[in-house]
């Protein structure tokens, strides 16, 4: 009973082990989408809330902004958005401070909420060069020795 016991509490064991799926995991999905009216904000709600593992939906009408959260993914979310006849697009807009050149051209839009700007891939305008963040920490407000400088 001690070698064949064994075996059959390991075998047990092995069997029982249930290969788990991967669980999906909770998103926000921002929308940027066309939207005159409340009837049009209500239909676009209505639309997002029957998407698939959506556990709140949020309209901003004045920002123009739909915010899904739940176990979804973008695309079936735009898919969605899209079924409603409106013009949409994955929000586009990151907060003023995250960007190096927030004025550079395909950056700065005009139609962006107050303190956003169009995100960019571009390194040349999301970051700053060595020589230029040299000079932004010499006359900086944190910086102790500013005022010496100026």
């Amino acid at each position: 009973m001690g070698v064949s016991g064994t075996l059959e509490y390991l075998s047990e064991v092995l069997s029982n082990v249930k290969k788990s799926k991967k669980k999906k995991q909770i998103a926000t999905v921002s929308i940027k989408i066309r939207m005159d009216c409340e009837g049009c904000a209500r239909k676009v709600k209505n639309a997002l809330s029957k998407v698939k593992g959506a556990k709140s939906v949020d309209v901003d009408l004045k920002q123009q902004k739909a915010t899904v959260t739940g176990f979804v993914e973008p695309k079936k979310v735009l898919k969605a958005a899209q079924s409603t006849g409106k013009k949409c697009e994955i929000w586009p807009y990151v907060p003023y401070s995250m960007v190096a050149h927030p004025y550079a051209a395909g950056v700065y839009d005009k139609k962006a909420p107050p303190n956003f700007v169009r995100a960019t891939t571009d390194p040349s305008v999301a970051h700053l060069n060595p020589v230029e963040e040299q000079y932004s920490l010499m006359f900086s407000d944190e910086n102790p020795n500013a005022c010496n400088i100026m």
